[in-house]
């Protein structure tokens, strides 16, 4: 923001009209005020105030004038004070000015303006018949622009409506308690300097050995002075004894009783009677403030007086927002009735009639007059007899916008207050008030009362929960009117939920009858909107219709909207609104870790071969990578660690030197995390690399295992030799263990087989499989077929650990223990993801909200469809026309023809959706029972 500290030149022109004006007006002109030491100058300061729309416009407006005080840089810190100032500047030296050349009108005089204060406004009405000074000397304090209210009735003013439980005004500050009184209190303690006492006096020193300093200023040293002086010692101090003396500061009631008392020996003395006691009496001004706030505006509310009616109105609206969890219309008798009967003063503004509440059955009711004790019927109907007011569009006059925003604050006090559940019990006992909320529903279209409606329809939501209602109840027709006509979502959305809340807290049902068929198509078509408060509005709207035989045969007979099971189908859709995928993951097969070799297996050549060419330590790495895996709960002797690795790399020796044993065991320890050097005391200690485990199969420096053979014959050890393809595997057990040779074209010559065990039997890991199944048929062939079982895939991708796991995974059964012991492979545990799609709960986990509300509707329309088919067919419903009835389709299964091609979601959302699941199975029941 530009300030405005910069010196700047004044406007010569504008300084010698202003010098003009004033020596012609007779007042003081400072050309050069200043404001917390900075410049003020008077054309800027009147160029910016005009362009805010003058003094009075300035004044009115909160915190303007510190707005204005910014433009010139007076700094933040005591900004009221400067702000006041700034005022004070403008109001003696422009204020009058302005009046004249702005507004061209005549000033007030300079007693009633620049011989004043600059608080307050409102420069342009004040005269010397309506302007009333300050009383007593506070009329030329100089009060800030925050300081209190006026002693008259509030003004009309922008209200700003402060936060529930605040105690702050929110029109101007408060003013400023005044300094409390100190009385006088004596210092009873002496200011003498006190010497302290020594037990014996001290003989005098010689005169060449004093440092003390000279008490008298002729004498030289204290041997000039008499004996007696200088060892003189004062008397210790006393105690100073004070006695209080009554006076009319510090005892004002005794120094009063006492002057009582002497005037009553004085009267008695000459022979007359003392004065009657007037203790205890209340005077006239004393002993009683007034009547609360509350007391107040009940009463201002009900005087008809108008400046006192807008005294009520104003602070109504404070304390039913501030206050109206506690504010109960019981404790104030008639104030609902008064705020019903003021707010009913805006049909006035469009028609030529004035509404009087009568409280006589025995008085014929005149088109004005509403009944307070049954309601009034027939409201609708005069409505429509009434005269419009003929009025200007766009022009609006200061008493109307008056009388429009005291209507509006009336309204919004009842609103306010109806949010208590108390409240709305008294209000839904007022037969005026069904009266009041169809005569606003029913003004016509006007931006002036778009406001006041929606505190009616507020109002209507909270109250009609205790009132039942028929088809021609005017409030009834007033409520489908808005959902009907309106355009605007908040009324329409108020609507729908005050119609749904009909009777809720009575015993007997609503019955939502009369609804036209427009209104259900446009409900059909909100529930396809990205709305969830409208569609959460719609729903409940249509479980209280679908509720209800004879509403299900009007849509049966002749709705569009259901035309295809449209709207069903979005019912359904609506099941799984909100819902989110959540994922639960659970174990179907464990794993299963093959068991430990007790003996530390011997690399194959090729890997040796690969071993060999690196040097230490890289070869004991890959070596023991190969050999070894981790296994915390695992240990080996570090002998027998040792001795395995000198015979595995021994023979080499000595063109490829071996790691000395020490530098071997550091090694195990960096290659594997979990492996730890251990002694195990005993007898005799036992040395062990504790976390590690040999392996049952050596593996690649890539991580490729080794496929080992575990043929196994009866009685016999495992083969134990190792191939890396498992084509190599399969070859070496059908050429060595089972005698197959080959012809000379490469292919199995079975007939010519000569298997080493007998009988012929798969010898895999114990398999027997021949052995256990013995009514099969056993032979070469099918035996060779049987071992592909037990090995992996040939190609050389899925001979991986990976694509080993995976292909013992997809198997039919998965391979128990004895088949991972077999392959000496650990078996992966095999997780499941199950995906469900619950939709939203509350806190009990029940399911609510949309697909809650949904499914009863599905559910209204289940079970009411077989009913209305009947009411239609034997011509029982009144509820339908003859017109409607010609329409009705016979033959049909309504309710196939809704919800048959819909089964398949219900049960997907059945199995998907835990949560709504025993409501679904609910609505498959009702939707069984209904078709034919």
């Amino acid at each position: 923001m530009e300030t405005h500290e910069e010196a700047e030149e004044p406007d010569p022109e504008f300084t010698a009209k202003l010098a003009a004006f004033h020596a012609e007006r007779g007042t003081l002109l400072d050309l050069q005020p200043r404001v917390n030491g900075k410049p003020i100058h008077l054309k800027k300061l009147f160029d910016i105030v005009a362009e805010r729309g003058g003094y009075d416009a300035v004044s009115a407006e909160k915190l303007a004038w510190r707005r204005v005080g910014q433009e010139f840089g007076l700094g933040a810190n005591n900004a009221a004070a400067y702000a006041f100032a700034l005022k004070t500047v403008y109001y003696k030296n422009l204020a009058a000015y302005e009046i004249k050349t702005i507004h061209n009108q005549e000033p007030p005089p300079k007693d009633i303006l620049e011989n004043l204060t600059a608080k307050g406004g409102d420069l342009l009405k004040r005269t010397v018949e309506n302007f009333r000074p300050p009383i007593g000397n506070y009329g030329n304090a100089q009060d800030s622009d925050a300081s209190g209210d006026e002693s008259k009735t509030p003004k009309e003013e922008k209200m700003d409506v402060d936060e529930p439980g605040s105690g702050g005004r929110t029109t101007r500050g408060l003013r400023q308690a005044p300094p409390q009184r100190v009385l006088f209190q004596p210092d009873i303690t002496s200011s003498r300097h006190i010497r302290p006492l020594s037990g014996h006096f001290q003989s005098p020193q010689p005169p060449g050995n004093t440092t003390s300093t000279q008490p008298y200023p002729n004498s030289t040293s204290a041997a000039n002075l008499p004996l007696h002086i200088a060892n003189y010692e004062p008397r210790p101090p006393m105690p100073l004894t004070l006695r209080g003396v009554t006076t009319p500061i510090n005892n004002p009631h005794l120094f009063k009783e006492q002057q009582r008392l002497l005037r009553d020996r004085k009267m008695a003395a000459m022979g007359r009677a003392p004065a009657p006691s007037t203790k205890g009496m209340m005077k006239p001004g004393q002993g009683f403030d007034g009547p609360n706030i509350y007391v107040r505006t009940l009463q201002g509310l009900r005087s008809g007086i108008p400046d006192e009616e807008d005294y009520a109105l104003h602070h109504l609206v404070k304390i039913s927002h501030e206050r109206g969890d506690k504010y109960k219309f019981e404790a104030f008798p008639n104030l609902a009735e008064s705020l019903i009967e003021y707010a009913l003063r805006v049909s006035s503004l469009f028609y030529d009639v004035q509404w009087k509440i009568s409280y006589f059955d025995d008085v014929p009711h005149e088109i004005d007059e509403l009944d307070g004790l049954n309601g009034t019927p027939d409201i609708l109907q005069r409505i429509k007899a009434l005269k419009r007011v003929n009025a200007a569009d766009g022009i609006e006059t200061p008493s109307y916008s008056h009388d429009i925003t005291k209507i509006h604050e009336a309204a919004l006090t009842i609103r306010n207050l109806a949010l208590l559940e108390e409240n709305a019990i008294y209000l839904a006992n007022l037969p005026q008030l069904r009266d009041f909320l169809a005569i606003v529903l029913s003004l016509p279209l006007s931006p002036d009362v778009t406001e006041l409606k929606y505190y009616v329809l507020d109002i209507a939501e909270q109250v009609t929960k205790f009132w039942s209602m028929r088809v021609e109840d005017p409030l009834y027709l007033c409520l489908l009117d808005m959902i009907k006509g309106s355009s605007d979502r908040g009324a329409i959305l108020t609507a729908l939920r005050a119609i749904s809340r009909i009777s809720l807290n009575l015993q007997q049902p609503n019955v939502l009858r009369g609804v036209p068929d427009a209104i259900i198509e446009k409900v059909f078509q909100w529930t396809l909107l990205q709305d969830d408060e409208l569609v959460n509005a719609c729903l409940d709207f249509l479980y209280q219709f679908t509720a209800i035989p004879e509403n299900v045969a009007l849509l049966l007979s002749h709705s569009n909207a259901l035309e295809s099971s449209a709207f069903v189908t979005q019912l359904t859709r609506l099941l799984q609104h909100g819902a989110r995928p959540h994922h639960e993951k659970f174990l179907t097969h464990p794993g299963i870790r093959a068991p430990s070799s007790n003996e530390i297996v011997t690399v194959p050549r090729d890997l040796l071969v690969e071993f060999i060419k690196h040097d230490e330590p890289q070869r004991s790495t890959q070596w023991l990578k190969a050999v070894f895996e981790e296994d915390i709960e695992s240990d080996v002797t570090q002998i027998a660690l040792w001795q395995a690795y000198q015979g595995q790399f021994g023979q080499f020796l000595p063109h490829k030197p071996l790691l000395q044993a020490a530098d071997f065991i550091k090694n195990v320890s960096v290659v594997f995390k979990t492996a730890n050097a251990q002694i195990v005391e005993g007898a005799n200690n036992k040395f062990i690399i504790k976390g590690i485990r040999p392996r049952r199969v050596p593996v690649t420096s890539a991580g490729r295992p080794y496929l080992a053979c575990f043929w196994t014959p009866t009685g016999e050890s495992a083969c134990g030799q190792f191939f890396l393809i498992p084509e190599n595997l399969y070859n070496h057990i059908a050429s060595t263990h089972l005698g197959v040779p080959k012809k000379e074209d490469g292919k199995w010559d079975l007939d010519n087989a000569q298997p080493q065990q007998k009988p012929l039997d798969c010898y895999w890991g114990g398999c027997r499989i021949y052995k256990r199944y013995p009514d099969r048929e056993c032979s070469v062939l099918r035996l060779g077929v049987h071992l592909k079982t037990h090995l992996p895939d040939s190609d050389e991708k899925a001979a991986s650990q990976q694509k080993f796991s995976r292909t013992l995974a997809t198997q039919t059964t998965m391979p128990d223990a004895s088949a991972v012991k077999a392959s000496g492979q650990n078996r992966e545990a095999v997780w499941s993801t199950q995906t469900s799609y619950p939709t939203p709960v509350n806190e009990h986990k029940e399911a609510t909200g949309i697909p809650l509300i949904s499914l009863f509707v599905l559910r209204n329309i289940a079970r009411n469809i077989p009913k209305a088919i009947t009411l239609i067919e034997g011509g029982r419903s009144s509820y339908l026309t003859a017109e409607d009835q010609a329409k009705w389709v016979e033959g049909v299964d309504w309710v196939d023809r809704f919800f048959g091609p819909l089964k398949h979601r219900l049960f997907w959302v059945l199995a998907h959706n835990p949560v709504m699941a025993p409501h679904v199975t609910d609505l498959l029941i009702w939707i069984d029972k209904g078709s034919t």
